[in-house]
C-alpha cells in the first residue's frame, strides 16, 4: 500500500514511540501523536489522516475516552480509518464501535507482536476494511451462548416458536407437528412463561416471542 498518514493516540509513551518508529521504518508517515483523547481529536481535525490508532482507555479517567474520541472522529470524518487498541476483549465497547461502519478495527495490544500481521491490519483498515481480534470473536461467541434467550426452551417448544414465527396459528402448528391443538396451546403457554415476557394480551405476547426468536437467530 502507498504511504499512509497516521495519527497515534496512546498515553504509554514507550508504546506510542515504538509504534511511531515501526510505522516510519515501514514507509508510513506519523503526522501527529497524542497522549489524551482531546489532543487526538484536535490532531485529526487538523491533519485529516488516512488512519487513527487509538487506545480505548486514556487520561484522565482511563475508562472510555479513546472510544468516545473514536466516535467523534467517525461522525465528523467518516473516511478516516480507525484502529482501536485495547488491553482486554471488551465486547460491549467493541460492538458499539464496529457497528459504526467500515474502516474500523479492534485489536488487543497483546496481538501487536507480529510486525507483518500488524502492518497488514493497519492497511486493511485504512482501505476501508474491518478487522476484529480473534480473541474478541471467541468472547462474542461465548457471550452469545451465555445469554441465549431460547436456552430454557425444550426442543418441541423451539419448533412451536419457529412455526409461530412463520405466522402459523395454533391449528396450523398442530397440523404441521402432528399433535393436537390443545397440546400446542400448552407449549405456547409454557414458552411464553419461560421467555419471561411481560403480562399482556396473548396475541401481543406471541408477537414479542416471535421477535425474541428472530433476534436470537
Amino acid at each position: 500500500m502507498a504511504e499512509m498518514r497516521v495519527v497515534l493516540a496512546e498515553d504509554d509513551v514507550l508504546l506510542r514511540e515504538g509504534l511511531a518508529s515501526l510505522l516510519d521504518r515501514s514507509g508510513h508517515m506519523v503526522v501527529g501523536q497524542a497522549g489524551d483523547a482531546t489532543g487526538l481529536v484536535d490532531l485529526v481535525r487538523r491533519h485529516r489522516p488516512d488512519l487513527v490508532i487509538v487506545d480505548i482507555r486514556m487520561p484522565p479517567t482511563h475508562t472510555t475516552e479513546g472510544l468516545a474520541a473514536a466516535h467523534v472522529i467517525r461522525k465528523e470524518l467518516p473516511e478516516v480509518g480507525i484502529l482501536v487498541l485495547s488491553a482486554h476483549a471488551d465486547v460491549e465497547h467493541a460492538m458499539e464501535l464496529l457497528a459504526s461502519g467500515r474502516g474500523i478495527g479492534y485489536l488487543l495490544k497483546s496481538r501487536v507482536v507480529d510486525v507483518a500481521e500488524f502492518l497488514d491490519t493497519l492497511e486493511r483498515v485504512a482501505r476501508g476494511g474491518s478487522v476484529v481480534d480473534p480473541a474478541l470473536v471467541r468472547e462474542l461467541v461465548s457471550v452469545r451462548r451465555r445469554i441465549d434467550p431460547l436456552a430454557a426452551l425444550s426442543a418441541r417448544e423451539r419448533e412451536v416458536l419457529a412455526l409461530m414465527a412463520e405466522g402459523r396459528s395454533n391449528a396450523g402448528i398442530a397440523r404441521r407437528l402432528w399433535i393436537t391443538e390443545g397440546t400446542v396451546e400448552k407449549h405456547v403457554r409454557s414458552l411464553l412463561a419461560k421467555l419471561s415476557l411481560p403480562e399482556a394480551e396473548e396475541d401481543h405476547r406471541r408477537v414479542l416471542a416471535v421477535i425474541t426468536f428472530l433476534e436470537a437467530q
